[in-house]
């Protein structure tokens, strides 16, 4: 229980606090001058948060937030079987807790509309720079298999642990900086869940891609990842 709890207050946090500098943050215009953060900002906000809370909770859960990365890491016997499901769980209503508090708080603007898309995930019409389906799902499988790969590296017992969740959270910071324009991003089914449930529509239609493809990503990671380290599959 306290390690689903974990899962539940990080999965919030990088909901609540990732795509809050997207819904928040990314666009902020004061007497014509734009002072929002863009998207090396709110990149750059999925980074830290994902870095301070493994140094907060990844002695606890390991602070996967992600059904992706625990996918991965049960692949390549780094977590228990039985966990995965109550994982997915924990993380999917942490994440829908803090799309819903943050989903408060930008309710609070005049104009405001979560049918825009509050930060969801999306291809064709609804990617940022109008990627295809095809480009969206190759996007979400490549580079969910690196942020795994970059886990399960990071975290092998011949790595230096201390420094793992920096190593993650720069990866993290990365594949958004890449991504953003194609998917907005999401290598992370319970992120995608979470605000695809506000947006509707279009965006609840689409949600089945940010699914399959981070799984595949994670799941190809956790198998091919032993073989190049050269190790056992716990190391």
């Amino acid at each position: 229980m306290q390690k689903l709890l974990a899962e539940f207050i990080g999965t919030f946090w990088l909901v609540f606090g990732g795509c809050g500098s997207a819904v928040l943050s990314a666009m902020f215009l004061t007497d014509g001058i734009q002072l929002g953060i863009g998207f090396v900002g709110v990149s750059l906000a999925f980074g830290l948060i994902v870095m301070t809370m493994t140094y907060a909770i990844g002695h606890i859960s390991g602070c996967h937030l992600n059904p992706a990365v625990t996918a991965g890491l049960v692949v390549a016997g780094r977590h228990p079987k039985e966990d995965m499901i109550p994982y997915f769980i924990a993380q999917v209503l942490g994440a829908i807790a803090g799309a819903a508090v943050l989903f408060v708080i930008a309710s609070g603007k005049d104009g405001f509309s979560a049918a825009n898309g509050f930060a969801s995930n999306g291809f064709g019409e609804l990617s940022p720079a109008k990627y295809p389906m095809i480009a969206a799902f190759i996007s979400e499988s490549v580079l969910t298999f690196f942020f795994l790969f970059i886990i399960l590296g990071a975290t092998g017992k011949r790595a230096p642990s201390e420094f793992a969740p920096i190593a993650i959270g720069l990866g993290l910071t990365a594949i958004h900086l890449v991504g953003i324009p194609v998917t907005n991003l999401s290598v992370n089914p319970a992120r995608s869940t979470a605000t695809a449930l506000f947006a509707g529509g279009a965006y609840l239609a689409q949600l089945w891609l940010f699914w399959v493809a981070p799984i595949i990503g994670g799941i190809l990671a956790g198998f091919i990842y032993p073989f190049v380290a050269g190790s056992s599959k716990k190391e």
